[in-house]
């Protein structure tokens, strides 16, 4: 089981980070680390992400049961769907979900972001594939993300976002701002008359690489 040391630090490091690169707005989109006794910490519903401290977080245990939070804080609304991606994924230390523009742009065509840069496959495994639509909230969210998760590091939530998954919150984050780069360049390029395809035997290599880091402790 994959877990992350300081797991309160990481995810308040990174939901600050996340804000700062325009990823989120106001208290939109959530973050959650796996510790080493196996329970999670998760943003909290509601908090703006430029007043929140360490004490706001959430504790919840592996199923979803509050363990600790300030003063009667709420996990957030989405925390259906991070459960359900450390239930399918031992190798998954962190969950973020953030409401990027050009991303979600893809999200609401439902339209997976093609892995037409060299680093994309080595980094997310290939495709960003958007999952079929669930109402926000519902676990049929998680059920469908965990799909196309499916040997990625990100899925698109259609009509909503994106989900993205990794060893921990700086390792997703990094991912998480990949993919809505090369969303933002796949756009551009259909602008141009689309983009030219990398070679399918090249991206299965670079997906190989991928499959390599994620097994990997680092």
């Amino acid at each position: 089981m994959r877990f992350v040391d300081h797991a309160e630090d990481a995810v308040l490091a990174a939901a600050k980070d996340m804000l700062g690169r325009g990823l989120v707005e106001g208290t939109a989109g959530n973050i959650s680390a796996r510790r080493k006794d196996g329970n999670l910490v998760i943003t909290p519903s509601s908090v703006d992400y430029r007043d929140m401290q360490l004490d706001d977080l959430v504790l919840v245990d592996p199923g979803g049961d509050v363990l600790a939070a300030k003063d009667g804080r709420a996990p957030s609304t989405e925390m259906a769907l991070h459960l359900a991606c450390y239930r399918a994924y031992d190798d998954v230390g962190s969950v973020i979900h953030s409401h990027p523009v050009w991303a979600t742009m893809f999200a609401v065509a439902q339209q997976s972001i093609p892995a037409v840069i060299d680093e994309f496959a080595v980094y997310c495994g290939g495709d960003i594939r958007c999952a079929e639509y669930a109402a926000s909230g519902t676990p049929d969210v998680g059920h469908n993300a965990v799909k196309a998760l499916d040997g990625r590091a990100a899925a698109l939530i259609a009509n909503h976002g994106l989900v993205a998954v990794g060893p921990r919150p700086d390792k997703v984050l990094h991912v998480t701002a990949l993919v809505e780069r090369t969303a933002q360049i796949v756009w551009g390029a259909r602008a141009l008359g689309g983009p030219v395809p990398i070679p399918d035997e090249v991206n299965k290599n670079f997906a190989a690489v991928y499959g390599y880091l994620r097994s990997s402790r680092d």
